[in-house]
């Protein structure tokens, strides 16, 4: 239908869930098998979705990116959770509220989605745009910000006998030697760990490793009090700083968008229909109400740091539905007492159904921006690019003959990266500074990570037959109008690249012929001139009857499949 998948896994899961046709399960017992009636099954499924996203986000960023982002970070970010906050709680202490409820709820509704919010952007390839980098920047200090607020739940809920600020300072700094532990943890043991397993050259393993380091730092910033999610994106930022980077991502992505799409059902799920009928004028009011309130507030706040009025009033919007940490954060309350359960569930509603807004929120945004939008630079900050790769060449291999086409790639000022899947070449190229990833570039997946979608050319020197084959037919799937130069063993080789749709081949025994042909003339005297002349145009020659008989076998299997298809 052309709109976002994230409202098909929230309006089934509010379909699906406890509050709707799960609930029908003591009269129709069949509805079991195809319905939720305990959502907290499951929300450690969910979780991980989170865990994997951040993780890949992090593995995108960067800390190079991340300390270039530090000002809309703790500033941007850390007002807008401070005044949302303030806000919000004062409105509710207006209608009655006590104080700490209305802290607790203030908190809880002033954080919004990252999950639906960076996978919106992510699909639309926007991440780096200044709505991207603002959007981000926003997310992650509220992200941040969840720590302190559940210490703060906690505390509050428990009655502690010492100072809450006590308290409070001493679990931040429980949580800051995790985040050190980790990094250091990190600095010494992921790099030679990945070294190890990519030496092996299975793929079982390297996947292996990587879901072993993303659960690792998960628990380790879980048991420090900190969430999961925060954990994974230390360790991904972790193994940006390595060759390993785009197998990563590679790996990942799928495990991600199916852990992603069961935690979107699981904010359906929580969708409770009997506050929606009982309360539809309050909580109709509510959702406008906090929507409206999180927008008026970002959108100067955003323009104040640099952000451009167009990418403002869009960040505002996207960001001014409620998040996922709510339901943690009220659920905690409501769980420890604070909160009733009235106001627990009406709190829940409201957030899910501004979550469920929020693709429609981003596409009136975006609107808008279009028309705010003036010509006028935006702040550099908000430009930091997650790949930093554009309009360049992508190297496949890194041996010999890969060294010379880099070399002069870069003696020509043409920006390229290169991709092995020889770890111990990776490594020593990365020590030497050579842009090198490790990585199979036969994978579809593998290849967009490397920015083929806005890649000036493939250059294959590798000579694995059957690699080669893959790579060309992948490659001109994605990108019809790309330049590929690919190495070939022979004449025969070389026919079948053209026809698989590469755009120049060079056969390594033809080469090598006319090498030789040039030495020898050249050694008998005749001028360097003509030799280079004659040599160029038997090179054509050679190129143009390649590219024929590859026309004509194709020509040939196109006519026998359709005398195959008429008879």
């Amino acid at each position: 239908m052309g709109i976002s998948p994230i409202l098909a896994y929230l309006g089934m899961g509010a379909l699906l869930g406890p509050y709707a046709l799960g609930a029908l399960t003591p009269s129709m017992p069949w509805l079991y098998w195809v319905t939720v009636s305990n959502a907290k099954s499951l929300e450690g499924i969910a979780e991980l979705g989170i865990v994997f996203l951040f993780f890949l986000i992090g593995v995108e960023l960067s800390f190079q990116r991340l300390m270039a982002m530090r000002r809309l970070v703790l500033g941007l970010g850390t007002l807008q959770v401070l005044v949302s906050t303030a806000v919000i709680t004062g409105l509710l202490i207006a209608f009655g509220q006590s104080a700490p409820v209305a802290l607790v709820i203030g908190m809880g509704l002033s954080l919004s989605s990252t999950a639906i919010v960076l996978e919106i952007l992510s699909n639309q390839n926007r991440l780096a745009t200044p709505v991207g980098r603002s959007a981000f920047s926003v997310l992650l200090a509220q992200d941040i910000a969840v720590i302190p607020v559940l210490m703060f739940i906690s505390i509050l809920g428990a009655n502690a006998s010492g100072s809450v600020f006590e308290s409070l300072v001493t679990a931040l700094l429980q949580a800051g030697l995790a985040l050190v532990a980790i990094v250091v943890l990190g600095r010494l043991l992921l790099r030679p760990l990945f070294r190890l397993v990519a030496g092996t050259q299975s793929s079982e393993l390297f996947i292996a490793a990587v879901l072993f380091v993303i659960v690792a730092a998960g628990v380790l910033a879980h048991q420090a009090g900190l969430s999961m999610a925060l954990g994974a994106f230390v360790a991904g930022l972790l193994l940006a700083e390595t060759e390993y980077d785009k197998a990563i991502e590679t790996t990942v992505a799928p495990f991600k968008g199916l852990l992603l799409g069961v935690f979107f059902f699981t904010v359906g799920v929580n969708i409770d229909l009997q506050h929606v009928i009982e309360n539809p004028l309050w909580l109709a009011a509510a959702v406008v109400g906090l929507i409206a309130i999180k927008a008026v507030i970002l959108t100067p706040v955003s323009r104040a740091f640099g952000v451009p009025w167009g990418a403002a009033a869009e960040t505002g919007l996207l960001l001014a539905a409620g998040g996922e940490f709510a339901f943690v954060g009220v659920g905690l309350a409501a769980s420890l007492g604070i909160v009733s359960a009235e106001a627990s569930g009406f709190v829940f509603a409201l957030v899910a159904i501004t979550m469920a807004l929020t693709p429609a929120l981003g596409l009136v945004g975006e609107r808008i921006a279009a028309r705010l939008t003036k010509a006028a630079p935006p702040d550099a900050e908000l430009l930091v690019q997650p790949g930093g790769f554009n309009h360049h060449a992508i190297v496949v291999g890194y041996g010999r003959v890969g060294q010379v086409v880099c070399a002069l790639l870069h003696e020509h000022a043409i920006t390229y990266i290169a991709a092995d899947t020889h770890a111990a070449t990776v490594s020593q190229e990365r020590r030497d500074g050579e842009p090198v990833y490790y990585g199979d570039a036969a994978d579809s997946e593998f290849l967009k990570t490397c920015g083929l979608m806005s890649a000036r050319a493939v250059i294959i020197t590798i000579d694995a037959h059957h690699a080669i084959n893959n790579i060309v037919r992948n490659v001109r799937v994605l990108r019809p109008d790309i330049l590929i130069v690919s190495r070939a063993r022979d004449a025969r080789q070389a026919s079948h690249l053209y026809k698989l749709g590469a755009s120049n081949v060079v056969p390594e025994t033809i080469e090598a012929s006319l090498q030789l042909a040039e030495a020898t003339l050249v050694g008998l005297g005749i001028a360097m001139g003509p030799v280079i002349a004659s040599i160029h145009e038997k090179r054509d020659e050679f190129r143009s009857t390649l590219q024929k008989a590859a026309d004509e076998a194709g020509r040939s299997s196109a006519q026998a499949f359709r005398a195959k298809r008429n008879t």
